[in-house]
């Protein structure tokens, strides 16, 4: 070689910068059982995954690559909707429960119900009854009030 001619790799490796942390091609050692064939070793092989080889798991992948080819993904709710859709349906399930069981209400029940139908549409009328009388003209109220002293003077001597 001449000295003013630098060889090939001199010059490539004076113009690449040098890494000052060069990375290592290979990180791990290859093994020394890879080189030998000796029949007494055993070899490694990759455990079976139960899950992936389970007939149920084929069957929902399967099931989940249909549907993505056809864009029919499943839906992807945020928590916040996912409460707020169980506490809707919860609230409606209580309100049915409310309702039937207001359906099968008892024969006693049923009764005690109607007989205060009947004592509020009294106490309607009497207020109503005490109502006209408070509006009613004096003379309409004198006019009772004899009537009533007559029939009460009438009653008395025959009794």
């Amino acid at each position: 070689m001449e000295r003013g001619v630098a060889p090939a790799d001199t010059v490539n490796k004076d113009t690449e910068p040098k890494d000052p942390y060069p990375i290592p091609r290979k990180i791990m050692a290859e093994p020394d059982y890879i080189d030998d064939d000796n029949p007494e070793l055993i070899r490694p092989q990759k455990l079976i995954n139960p899950v992936k080889s389970s007939r149920n798991h084929q069957d929902l992948h399967r099931e989940l690559l249909m549907n993505q080819k056809r864009g029919l993904a499943p839906q992807n709710k945020p928590e916040l909707q996912k409460v707020m859709e169980k506490r809707k349906r919860d609230q409606v399930i209580k309100q049915q429960k409310e309702e039937e069981a207001q359906k099968k209400k008892s024969d006693l029940e049923i009764e005690l119900l109607k007989r205060q139908q009947k004592l509020e549409q009294l106490e309607l009328e009497q207020q109503k009854m005490q109502e006209e009388q408070e509006n009613a003209p004096e003379f309409v109220k004198v006019k009772g009030n004899l009537r009533r002293t007559v029939q009460e003077a009438t009653e008395a001597p025959d009794s």
